[in-house]
Order: C-alpha cells, then sequence, then structure tokens
C-alpha cells in the first residue's frame, strides 16, 4: 500500500498501529482499494458487512464461511483480525498475480511448456476492457447502445487473431511448398531406382535364409553327436544287463543243484513261498490297523488337551470375573464367608508326554496331567473343585437378584442427579443469553466510543 499511493487514493492516512489493531474504518479502506486493483469498475454501494461476503464468494476465497457480518462488526479484536489480515494477505496475492499478467510475466514459462497464450490474451484484453465500457454505460442503455460499444472492442479482437494468425499461415504454406517439392523427388527416386531396389531386397532375403540354414546346420551336428553318445552309453548298459543275466543263470543252476541235494521238491518250495506271502500281507495288515489306532489315540489326546486348555482359561475367566465383582476369596464382600473360586484337579506335569499305549511300552503314565491313574482319567464332577449347578448357581441368583435391587435404588438416585443437573444447565444457559447481550451492548459501546473519538480528534484539528 505504501509502495502504490494508498494515502493519496484512498485520502485516509495509514497508522503505525494499522497492521497489530486496525479499527473498522481502516479495514474498510484497505478492502476497497485491494479489490479496486483487482476490479476497479466495481462500485462500493452499501456497508461492509453487506458487501464483503458476496465480493468473497464472487473471488472463491477459500475461507469465505468464516468472515460473517458479525465479525465484520470488530475487525481488530484478537480473536477475528488474523481472519481479516490473512484475507486482505490473500487479496494483495491476487493483485499482484493479476498485475504480472498484465505485464506478460508469465508469458515466457508459458512458451518453455509449449503453451500459446496468445489466444487466450487476446480474449482477456477483449473481456477486460468490454467490460470496463459496458459498466460506464448507464443503466438505461438498449441493446442497441449496448452493441454500439461493443462493436469497436469485436473488430479490434477481430484485427488482433488475425494478425496472430497471419504468421502461422506463412509457415503453414511454406511447410505444403516443402511437402510438394519432397513428394515429386521421391515418385521420381522410385520410378528411376524400381530394379535396384528389387534386387537389394532379395539379396537381403538370401542372406537372411543362408544364416538360417547355417544355424540349422549346427543344430543338426549337435543333435548327431549326442545321439552318438548316447547309443554308446546304451550299449555299455546292454553289456552290464548280459553280464548280470549271464551271473544269475549260474546262481539259478547251483541253487537248484542245492536244492535237489536236500531233497525238497518244487511243490514244497511253492508252498513255502505261498505262506510266506501270507505271513508277510497279515503283518502289514495288523501293522496298518496299529497305526490307524495311534493315529486315533493321537488325535483323542490332542483334542483332551485342548478342551483342558480351554476349561483352564474359562476358570482363570472366572476366578477373574470373581475378583472384579467381590466374590473370590471368602473374606471378600459379595462371597459373605463362602469359597467360590474354582481350581482344576488334575495331575501336575506334561500335557500327555505319552500315551496309554506308550505307558504300557515303558512311559511313566503318572505324570501325564489327564490321567487320574496309569489306566483311567478323570470323570467330569472330579475335574472341578465346586459343584456349579447346584451350590454355586443357587448363591449367584440370589447374588444378582440382591444386585438387581441395588441398582434400581442407584437408578433411581441418578434420575434425580440428571433432573438436578438439566435444571442447572437451564440456568447457565439462561446466564449465557445473559452474557451474550451484555458483551453485544459491550461492542456497541466501543463503536459509539470510536466514532466519538475520531469527531472529537477531527474538531479539535
Amino acid at each position: 500500500m505504501a509502495a502504490n499511493n494508498f494515502e493519496m487514493e484512498m485520502k485516509h492516512s495509514l497508522g503505525q498501529n494499522i497492521v497489530k489493531s486496525p479499527t473498522t474504518k481502516d479495514f474498510n479502506f484497505m478492502f476497497q482499494w485491494l479489490y479496486h486493483r483487482i476490479d476497479p469498475s466495481y462500485r462500493f454501494q452499501k456497508s461492509i458487512d453487506q458487501e464483503v461476503p458476496p465480493i468473497l464468494i464472487q473471488l472463491r476465497y477459500p475461507y469465505h464461511k468464516l468472515i460473517t457480518k458479525s465479525s465484520l462488526s470488530a475487525v481488530g479484536s484478537a480473536n477475528s483480525w488474523h481472519l481479516f489480515l490473512g484475507l486482505l494477505h490473500w487479496m494483495m496475492q491476487l493483485a499482484q498475480m493479476l498485475e504480472g499478467y498484465a505485464a506478460n510475466q508469465y508469458d515466457d514459462a508459458c512458451a518453455e511448456s509449449g503453451v500459446d497464450v496468445s489466444g487466450d490474451r487476446i480474449i482477456f484484453h477483449f473481456l477486460s476492457s468490454a467490460y470496463r465500457d459496458w459498466l460506464s454505460m448507464d443503466e438505461d442503455a438498449g441493446d442497441d447502445d449496448q452493441d454500439r460499444v461493443l462493436a469497436p472492442h469485436v473488430e479490434a479482437m477481430a484485427r488482433e487473431f488475425d494478425t496472430s494468425n497471419s504468421k502461422y499461415l506463412d509457415d503453414m504454406q511454406m511447410l505444403e511448398a516443402e511437402h510438394k517439392r519432397l513428394q515429386k523427388e521421391i515418385e521420381t527416386l522410385e520410378k528411376s531406382g524400381s530394379d535396384v531396389a528389387t534386387l537389394d531386397r532379395n539379396f537381403k532375403i538370401m542372406e537372411e535364409d543362408k544364416v538360417k540354414f547355417e544355424e540349422f546346420d549346427n543344430r543338426m551336428n549337435q543333435k548327431s553327436e549326442k545321439y552318438e553318445s548316447r547309443i554308446q552309453f546304451l550299449q555299455d548298459e546292454l553289456d552290464k544287463v548280459l553280464l548280470e543275466l549271464k551271473e544269475a543263470d549260474e546262481e539259478r543252476s547251483n541253487l537248484q543243484k542245492s536244492v535237489d541235494d536236500q531233497g525238497i521238491s518244487m511243490a514244497d518250495i511253492d508252498r513255502m513261498n505261498s505262506e510266506r506271502e501270507r505271513l508277510q500281507k497279515g503283518i502289514e495288515a495288523t501293522s496298518q490297523r496299529l497305526e490307524d489306532v495311534k493315529k486315533k489315540v493321537a488325535e483323542k489326546e490332542v483334542e483332551a488337551s485342548r478342551k483342558l486348555d480351554e476349561l483352564e482359561r474359562m476358570v482363570d475367566k472366572y476366578n477373574s470375573l470373581g475378583y472384579q465383582i467381590g466374590l473370590i476369596p471368602s473374606t471378600a464382600t459379595n462371597a459373605k464367608g463362602k469359597n467360590y473360586e474354582l481350581q482344576v484337579v488334575v495331575n501336575e506335569g506334561p500335557n500327555f508326554s505319552s500315551s496309554q499305549m506308550g505307558a504300557s511300552a515303558g512311559g511313566n503314565a503318572d505324570s501325564d496331567r489327564l490321567l487320574a491313574d496309569p489306566g483311567t482319567g478323570y470323570q467330569p464332577a472330579h475335574i472341578l473343585n465346586l459343584d456349579l449347578r447346584g451350590q454355586v448357581k443357587a448363591s449367584f441368583t440370589g447374588l444378582r437378584k440382591e444386585i438387581y435391587e441395588r441398582r434400581t435404588v442407584a437408578m433411581d438416585e441418578m434420575m434425580k442427579h440428571h433432573e438436578l443437573l438439566d435444571g442447572i444447565k437451564e440456568a447457565i444457559e439462561d446466564k449465557r443469553g445473559e452474557v451474550e447481550a451484555l458483551e453485544h451492548r459491550v461492542r456497541a459501546a466501543e463503536e459509539e466510543y470510536e466514532k466519538t473519538k475520531e469527531v472529537s480528534q477531527h474538531t479539535v484539528l
């Protein structure tokens, strides 16, 4: 503002505290001066609280919702001045950008990025000048008067477009002439060099065929060498098989001679072989059944171990909740001298270190957690130390009834407290309304004080 003759244009001096705590009048002059830098033809006719919001919406100010009519009445207050200072700074940057655009400061950057802005500049110049003349017309002017005022601007825009397009037309004519010349040269070369092109094409095809035949010959030679080495390897293997066959025939003859010397007939040998095969199949079937049984036992052991772990987690959760609601230990508030703590009564030790079958093979079954003795497991009623369905459930039912009665009494008390709290809130809201009314009166008094102060200063001067 100091660099652009603000004081002379607005006939208003800039004080030392204008940036820290300005008055409403200071803000009005600063806003009008900045907006005239953006739209010089705009006329301020209403009060500032009615002019500013529509202008900010038209400018698409991102924080226009924060600038309200009530805040415009106390611009210099500590709670709202930062909003208006940011608004003035944003308008200053917008005005500087428009001045830079008018001074062609961005044309070089557009040219570097390959964007032609000459047409946009012609249209912008037409719109700005035509809009300025249109605003200066009387409100009662008819369509003929408007056409008469805008006609020179339309003609000037047409001349500028013709001037701008003339250089492109010259370039296009030169390029068309160059294209025709090159097209004629291509036709001449095609007519004179058709035989040479055909020979070159055929020679290139033959060169490519020669390379392909050489590659095919190399592949065939590699395959031939590979098959010769494979034939030699198979011949060696055949010789080994023939030698093994000869040795097997000799061994068979020796075994036949030994059998004949022992007096065993071929029928006895066949019978012995059949019996051995039958026994071997029986052993295999028994082994398979044994493996199936072991697998099922292992699955049952894993399932039982998982169930025991779940039971222990449920017991821990039950005991934790019992501690929270005052049932555990027996000296707790809601226990009334009874012991409600659950315990899992099982042997200490690894979780199925060996199955029952493994124990019979030499394992220590007494250390298995899920076995009450080496041969049997626990009954369901013997795992927990309390009768949950009988004694514990009846006690919990009585405790639930007692807690429900206490909860009903507490809810009645809470409703009374809520009613009291609602009455207090209504009283606070009434007081808050009175405080807002007093604040409004204080702001009105401050404005009256500022006006009186300005009048007194002008009177003294």
